[in-house]
């Protein structure tokens, strides 16, 4: 009787491990409670939503969006490790108490001003039909690969198109995005390439990997704003409550807040306080980009960006530049967006990073 009672037992302890076995082969569950599949940069391409979620240990980090309505493809929302949101909502998903202008700056996005006389930057529902063919506007052609793993790559081909649907540049895209305990960094390579004649892009301001960040990140200001595009069209960035608001600029050249606008740096960090923790993210240049160092296109109010084809627009004792590409001509542009939190990143830890990037690519 006891030799059946132990046969019984011993039989009924394999098949259990026999059924965690299973459970494990059909759920992909880990006995740690972390999924195989969730380990690392997850990419999910949902094609009939027009976008790729990109996706960390699980938890979504951002998503490449490209809609057909608007005029640009651009990376939102975008998420610090802890989870809290850095981008702005307006004008897709409008918060309270956020500011809503400039209705063309969203999430992270990468174009210029002037291509060609064209303004790809200033470009959104806000521009009246009968002004449309002074602006240009970028469409997505093809998802080369989502490739996901401890790294993740999203590569795209991208048309930068006048109003009439003609095409000037063919942008070929990189995102690589990677991630630590406390960080997570994209890597952003373009290459433009003249596609049917001659392209000119002509110093401008407005340009060229950029942020529009959320209200905890601006800076404390009381004063209403009016800043003016290239033709001189005005925008007013109305005064608001600062409450919650904590942002402040650092750049590589030492200089904080409004000083850092109009200056050349290896980088620029904007640092602020939301949903009580500590987040600091940065855009760091490249040597081999054009332009080196680039300008800081950095305002209070929210946009935070660097720009590489602009100097006299920021600086008029500066030669005004201009590239002239040939047709099949290319010039390629890499930029870093990095983000942490739970504490402020140093500039000697910035600088580490500047020069690990310098060394890629």
């Amino acid at each position: 009787m006891k030799i059946i009672k132990r046969v019984l037992k011993n039989r009924s302890f394999l098949l259990s491990l026999v059924s965690v076995k299973v459970l494990i082969l059909t759920t992909g569950l880990v006995i740690s409670g972390q999924s195989v599949k969730n380990k690392g940069i997850r990419l999910e391409r949902l094609d009939d939503q027009q976008k790729v979620d990109v996706y960390v240990n699980g938890t979504l980090f951002t998503s490449y969006r490209y809609p057909a309505e608007l005029e640009k493809p651009f990376l939102y929302p975008v998420l610090a490790p802890n989870g809290s949101v850095i981008t702005r909502g307006f004008p897709l998903e409008p918060r309270k108490g956020e500011r809503i202008d400039h209705p063309h700056q969203i999430g992270i996005w990468f174009n210029h001003g002037n291509v060609n006389g064209l303004d790809f930057w200033n470009n959104s529902s806000a521009i009246p039909a009968d002004k449309k063919g002074t602006y240009g506007h970028i469409a997505v052609q093809r998802i080369i690969r989502a490739e996901s793993g401890k790294k993740g790559l999203l590569e795209v081909v991208s048309e930068w198109k006048d109003n009439e649907g003609n095409t000037l540049v063919t942008e070929n895209t990189k995102y690589i995005f990677t991630a630590g305990k406390v960080s997570r960094t994209v890597d952003h390579i373009s290459t433009l390439t003249a596609a049917n004649g001659p392209v000119v892009i002509t110093d401008n301001k407005e340009g060229l990997f950029a942020i529009r960040v959320d209200r905890a990140f601006e800076m404390p200001s009381n004063e209403s704003l009016i800043f003016t595009d290239e033709k001189g069209n005005p925008t007013t960035v109305k005064a608001t409550d600062n409450a919650g608001v904590t942002g402040m600029y650092t750049s590589s050249g030492g200089l904080k807040g409004d000083a850092v606008w109009g200056t050349r740096n290896n980088w620029v960090l904007l640092s602020g306080l939301k949903d009580n923790t500590s987040v600091t993210f940065g855009i760091f240049d490249h040597p081999k980009n054009p332009g080196y160092p680039a300008y800081a296109h950095a305002r209070g109010y929210g946009l935070f960006s660097v720009n590489n084809l602009g100097q006299n627009a920021y600086d008029p004792k500066q030669e005004k530049v201009v590239w002239n590409l040939a047709k099949g001509e290319s010039i390629t542009l890499r930029h870093r967006f990095y983000v942490q939190s739970g504490a402020e990143l140093s500039p000697e830890n910035a600088n580490k990073i500047f020069k690990q990037f310098s060394k890629m690519y």
